[in-house]
């Protein structure tokens, strides 16, 4: 039972990020995880976050969603909590996986409002419609509840339950094009790259290495840190970055970004730090044409460049065209510059390229983050007679 949760919460931990590019909604993780309809199990379960990320993954038609949480530091000492849940918590916070902070709610609505997402909360809000008018909007605000099926999603305006984007802040924008540094040494948020703290040596380099500086905070117009209360001092313009997108089958499976300072190989089992793996995503044959390293993906001034280091070749689709007839093959070595809407084929079938051309066009089947979960964690909610 121990190795299936701490297997679970692995997965969960795939799904946690502060990165503004990848972050699909903003959560309280202690809300969540407090939500005992959800399961009908103990006080508090870190399991009920991966709930609640499948969730959103369905109802965005889209895999491997990330969420950006925020969590009241008193999480961290939570009794409620298994020791081994406490301190995955706290790694996930010496990571910068999870914003750490004595008021979690006015952080949400910050972040939602810098980064245009939607906020996951049972909280109403109503009387910060004023200084938030996106609260207003479908899709902007949703509750976590428990419908006939299971958990779901609810929207508290509108008929709507799909999580809606909106458009980052002007504020958030002009945060966004900078980098930030925190006085406070090691600090994860805006430190180097794998953060610090008690955990600081169990930090996996992979994706977290190509994690975007989340929003500073920002009190009275000057930029600062969530978690110290400390001044940032500004480290110059942000590199220049673009969002790319894993399809499989017509699924969007995965999110990732490719910077100025940092390419991307994607593969079946890339041998790179930072490596996209396609592997269990793959039939068979699939397996067999794709290299473990296949395309590496780097941005050269303001080109994005698709360079083949495969073994049998891949494939351009210029404009997105899925005709066979304009199909351009690249060979192994070669380069070329993906314009507005190409996209790379590595198989038939298996596509990568900007997230905008790639939308999920096939019938949603999503991997779910809680397929190990023991079943003890997932029973129905059972009330007394009154």
């Amino acid at each position: 039972m121990r190795f299936e949760i701490s297997k679970v919460l692995d997965a969960i931990e795939g799904r946690v990020c502060t990165d503004p590019t990848l972050a699909r909604a903003v959560v309280d993780l202690a809300e969540v995880v407090r939500f005992q309809d959800l399961d009908g199990g103990r006080p508090a379960s870190m399991l009920r976050l991966g709930m609640v990320v499948d969730v959103l993954g369905r109802q965005l038609e889209e895999d491997s969603v990330p969420v950006y949480p925020v969590v009241h530091r008193g999480l961290l000492s939570d009794a409620d909590l298994t020791s081994n849940e406490r301190m995955v918590v706290r790694r996930w916070a010496d990571d910068g996986l999870v914003e750490v902070l004595s008021n979690p709610g006015d952080r949400m609505l910050e972040v939602a409002d810098l980064l245009g997402l939607p906020v996951l909360s049972r909280a109403r809000l109503d009387g910060l419609r004023g200084r938030y008018p996106w609260l207003g909007d479908p899709g902007r605000l949703l509750a976590p509840v428990v419908g006939p099926a299971g958990p779901t999603l609810a929207a508290r305006v509108g008929n709507g339950a799909v999580p809606t984007m909106g458009e980052p802040s002007p504020a958030g924008r002009q945060l966004l094009a900078r980098v930030w540094r925190c006085p406070e040494p090691g600090c994860a948020l805006f430190g180097s790259a794998g953060g610090g703290g008690a955990f600081a040596d169990l930090s996996a380099s992979s994706d977290r290495a190509l994690a975007g500086q989340p929003p500073p905070t920002l009190r009275q117009g000057v930029p600062g840190c969530p978690r110290h209360e400390a001044r940032l001092t500004d480290g110059g313009p942000r590199p220049r970055f673009e969002v790319l997108a894993v399809r499989i089958g017509g699924l969007v499976r995965r999110r990732f970004v490719v910077s100025a300072d940092r390419p991307v190989v994607v593969g079946r089992a890339p041998e790179e730090d930072g490596g996209v793996r396609l592997g269990q995503w793959l039939n068979d044959e699939a397996r067999r044409w794709i290299s473990r390293n296949h395309v590496r993906f780097e941005l050269r001034g303001a080109d994005l460049v698709a360079q083949d280091v495969s073994t049998n070749g891949s494939g351009i689709r210029p404009g997105g065209s899925l005709d066979d007839a304009n199909r351009l093959p690249l060979q192994r070595q070669q380069s070329r510059v993906l314009a507005g809407g190409d996209f790379v084929e590595l198989y038939p079938g298996v596509q990568v390229g900007r997230v905008q051309d790639l939308p999920t066009d096939a019938p949603f089947t999503p991997t779910s983050v809680m397929a190990d979960a023991p079943t003890m964690t997932m029973r129905p909610v059972v009330r007394p007679p009154r």
